[in-house]
């Protein structure tokens, strides 16, 4: 970080006037205490060292303040020369230094109390470019009662400095303070105060934060996800899949777990039929990646759509790249709904020869009733018999052997 000193303000803020300055330049002078003059001779040397400094030789500048008698300076020209050893230092990013002159300037007791309340200030800032958190805090804590005007820069600051130590509460005075105060907020100081928000949990307060994001950089996609996930939290579900479309709609989802979010969002709001639609489209698109839990997914908007024959190709397709046979048994699930009997005998006998089954004989005893509905009664009491080794199924299993029984007899 390294900070530039303009030499004509410099001179003017150290009191070095004109040698040859008319009645009208000193009208126009800051009026100064005798004790606030710097001669001839020490000005001349000052604005050697600030030449050299501003164009960064350092060694430079520090050999022509090296000239100076520090024990024979006024105040006032100490401070001054604390000041631009300070200047060297910060540009070096020697911080420790830097603020160790910004005390000695303040120290050697020729400033005025704006001139003091400044310095506190830089101090300040040394300490967060060290990411000195708590002292830089603290240093702000103390200028904040030294001066009448803070700007909404020095409350953003502040907040940054307790927002880094996790001091919530604290943090969020200062940055909704530093908002109230800017004329134009940037992104990142509306983004402190959302932050804060949104680790409190405060729903409802981070909404028209994130809406104020969205009108400035309409393109950022991440603001949208928030705006969506905070409608969620607050159980506005229906507001939460329609910011969700909207994003899709500008071209911006163009992500995975993009697709996957607004698909579950389009199943939560009961709007089945849509959400196959959109599967389909995004897998057309490729910008959803193709694995089991996304064909899974497709099936199941098809399925509660009541649109079963849509659903049974993805339902395949998750069912043959599932590590085990359960998606095959809601195939046959499907099946079994459209009366297709044997395609349900089919898919539920791979996926018992698959295996890895949440339950067993539920997968035999769903098998049972496709070969029973087939007419195939030896090997559908076969699967009954099997069934009954369920608790679950066991009652219905027995059910259907009865039935077998009474239509033999």
């Amino acid at each position: 970080m390294r900070m530039l000193v303009n030499l004509a303000i410099l001179l003017v803020m150290v009191g070095v006037a004109p040698i040859s300055s008319s009645a009208q330049e000193k009208e126009t002078t800051p009026k100064t205490t005798p004790a606030q003059m710097i001669d001839a001779a020490t000005g001349k040397i000052l604005t050697e060292a600030v030449e050299a400094l501003n164009t960064e030789n350092y060694d430079a500048a520090k050999q022509a303040i090296g000239k100076l008698n520090l024990e024979k300076l006024s105040p006032y020209e100490r401070s001054q020369v604390e000041q631009i050893l300070a200047s060297i230092d910060q540009s070096q990013e020697n911080y420790p230094s830097a603020r160790n002159h910004l005390a000695a300037a303040i120290a050697a007791g020729g400033l005025n109390e704006v001139d003091i309340s400044r310095l506190h200030f830089q101090i300040a800032q040394l300490w967060l470019a060290q990411e000195k958190w708590k002292e830089g805090a603290a240093a702000l804590e103390d200028w904040f009662k030294t001066t009448t005007t803070p700007n909404s820069a020095a409350y953003y600051m502040l907040a940054i400095a307790y927002y880094q130590q996790d001091l919530l509460d604290k943090a969020l005075p200062p940055a909704q303070k530093a908002l109230e105060l800017a004329e134009k907020p940037q992104e990142s100081w509306i983004s402190l105060v959302l932050a804060l928000h949104l680790q409190k949990e405060h729903w409802k307060e981070a909404l028209p934060l994130l809406t104020q994001l969205i009108n400035m950089f309409p393109d950022k996609k991440g603001y949208w996800l928030q705006l969506s996930s905070v409608y969620g939290q607050l159980e506005q579900y229906p507001k939460a899949l329609a910011i969700m479309q909207l994003a899709y709609n500008a071209g911006l989802l163009v992500d995975d777990s993009d697709v996957r979010r607004l698909a579950d969002l389009m199943l939560f709001n009961n709007v089945p039929y849509r959400c196959g639609q959109f599967l389909d489209e995004a897998i057309a698109k490729k910008i959803a990646k193709i694995d089991s839990k996304l064909y899974e997914k497709q099936a199941n908007c098809w399925v509660a759509a009541r649109e079963y024959t849509k659903s049974i190709e993805p339902l395949g397709k998750a069912a043959e790249l599932s590590e085990n046979g359960d998606l095959f048994v809601r195939l046959g699930e499907v099946q079994v709904q459209r009366n297709e009997w044997a395609s349900a005998s089919a898919a539920l006998t791979k996926g018992i020869n698959k295996g890895g089954l949440k339950d067993l004989g539920y997968a035999q005893l769903m098998l049972g009733i496709a070969l029973f509905n087939q007419k195939e009664m030896s090997q559908a009491k076969g699967w009954f018999q099997k069934a009954k080794s369920s608790n679950q199924q066991r009652k219905t299993a027995e059910g259907y052997l009865q039935l077998m029984r009474a239509q033999e007899s």
